[in-house]
């Protein structure tokens, strides 16, 4: 039986303009895809009637995919390939597979013989490190620090060490509300000549790239009575 394609497509970083992005390439595929797997239903249906879908969205056929998704029920997703039906995969924001649960889609795909197409969209990951002037030949993606103190700060140690072991750019995430926390702690605990860099706003009007040494960071912390980031996106990078 002939299968389908699964097709990864991005999508924008915040709400805007999906053009301003996304290669028109990538917009003209997504009229011929009538089957989605994608994080939040909602915010998918939102995403393709602005990117030229609009009116034709009843008559698609969306499966989520998200944190909740026990492991195994991915294997039922084979069946949307069957008769050579192409499926999109979307995300949240930015690139489905990389710090998402539809890579668990992506590696059903690669059992079962299913071609995988990624296509060209925004990656807020690689847009921080080409913004940061840190080491970009050699670069760690460590997803999530811990949510507990303790466990986190221990992380950034870590991270730092392995960094300075490398020369290695670090790059991680976290929660939008616990973003001032981890500054906090990242200019606690490392060491005052580590540079760390903050991108945050990726792609959106108020974006800011911002690269200090950790002794930086504390002078300006110490002065400012506001957060920093807040509860906006942020990806950090550390280069020890």
């Amino acid at each position: 039986m002939e299968k389908g394609k699964l097709y990864l497509i991005p999508s924008p970083l915040g709400d805007y303009d999906p053009k301003l992005v996304m290669p028109q390439a990538v917009l003209d595929l997504l009229p011929h895809i009538h089957t989605y797997v994608v994080e939040e239903v909602r915010t998918a249906r939102r995403y393709l009637s602005v990117a030229g879908l609009k009116g034709q969205i009843e008559g698609l056929d969306f499966h989520e995919l998200n944190e909740h998704t026990d492991p195994r029920d991915i294997e039922a997703f084979a069946v949307l390939f069957d008769n050579g039906n192409d499926v999109g995969l979307i995300t949240e924001a930015g690139l489905p597979a990389v710090a998402d649960p539809g890579a668990l889609l992506v590696a059903l795909c690669h059992r079962i013989g299913v071609k995988v197409v990624p296509c060209v969209g925004p990656s807020s990951l690689m847009m921080a490190l080409m913004g940061s002037g840190l080491n970009g030949q050699s670069f760690a993606f460590c997803g999530y620090l811990p949510a507990k103190t303790e466990e986190r700060r221990g992380a950034l140690r870590n991270i730092e060490k392995r960094s300075a072991q490398l020369h290695q750019t670090e790059i991680f995430i976290e929660t939008p509300y616990r973003n001032d926390a981890l500054l906090c702690d990242a200019v606690k605990i490392l060491a005052p000549k580590t540079r760390l860099t903050i991108a945050v706003d990726i792609t959106l009007p108020d974006e800011t790239i911002l690269t200090q040494s950790v002794a930086q960071w504390r002078s300006l912390l110490a002065s400012s009575n506001q957060p920093l980031i807040g509860k906006r996106p942020c990806v950090f990078l550390i280069l020890a």
